[in-house]
C-alpha cells in the first residue's frame, strides 16, 4: 500500500490548515487593539497629511490626532470579523489547480490567491465599518474638507487622498494580509 497521500487527502489538509491560519489571523486583528498596538498593522495617520498632524499636535491638539488614528484602526478591526466567512469561501471555492499552485508556488501563494479572490469583497465588507467609526467622531467630513481645501491651492504637486474611508480600508486590508502571509509562513515551516 502507498503511504504518499492522495491529492483529494492533501487538497483536504491544505484547506484546513489555511482555515486555521486564516482563522488565527482574523481572531489576531478582531478585538480591541488588534491593529492599533500592533505596530506592524496599525493603520496611521495619512502620511500625505503628516503636515496636518504635526499642526495640530504643534497647537496642543495632539489628542484629536491620537482619536482619530484611534478611529481608523477601530472600524478595521470590526471589519476583520467580516474576514474569516469570506476566506472559507474562498477555499471552498478552490480548484485542484489552485491546490497545486499553492503547494508548489512561493512563501506567499496562499496569501497571494486569498488577495485575488477575496479583495473586492473584503473592501466591500471593511468599508462601512471605517466609515461608521470615522464618522462617531466627525472625522469622515473633517478629513474631506480638509484635504479638498488643501488639495485647491494652487501650487501643491501632490494631492492628498480626499477619501479617509478607502485609505484606512486599504490600509486595514494591508495588515489583515499581512497577518495571513505570517500565518501562511507557519504552516509552510
Amino acid at each position: 500500500a502507498s503511504t504518499e497521500p492522495s491529492l483529494g487527502e492533501m487538497s483536504s489538509g491544505l484547506k484546513e490548515a489555511l482555515t486555521k491560519g486564516a482563522g488565527f489571523a482574523v481572531q489576531t486583528l478582531n478585538k480591541d487593539g488588534g491593529y492599533f498596538n500592533d505596530p506592524l498593522v496599525k493603520i496611521p495617520f495619512p502620511q500625505e497629511a503628516q503636515f496636518a498632524a504635526n499642526a495640530l499636535r504643534d497647537i496642543g491638539l495632539g489628542s484629536v490626532v491620537d482619536n482619530f488614528e484611534k478611529k481608523l484602526n477601530e472600524g478595521a478591526e470590526k471589519g476583520a470579523a467580516l474576514a474569516l466567512p469570506i476566506f472559507k469561501n474562498a477555499i471552498r471555492e478552490m480548484s485542484f489547480a489552485d491546490v497545486k499552485n499553492i503547494l508548489l508556488g512561493g512563501e506567499n501563494a496562499a496569501t497571494n490567491y486569498f488577495r485575488d479572490k477575496t479583495l473586492t469583497q473584503l473592501s466591500s465588507a471593511f468599508s462601512p465599518y471605517v466609515k461608521q467609526s470615522l464618522d462617531e467622531v466627525n472625522a469622515t467630513q473633517l478629513w474631506t474638507d480638509l484635504t479638498t481645501r488643501y488639495n485647491r491651492i494652487p501650487l501643491v504637486r501632490k494631492k492628498v487622498e480626499t477619501d479617509i474611508v478607502k485609505y484606512a480600508t486599504g490600509k486595514a486590508l494591508d495588515g489583515l494580509f499581512l497577518k495571513l502571509a505570517d500565518e501562511e509562513k507557519k504552516i509552510r515551516e
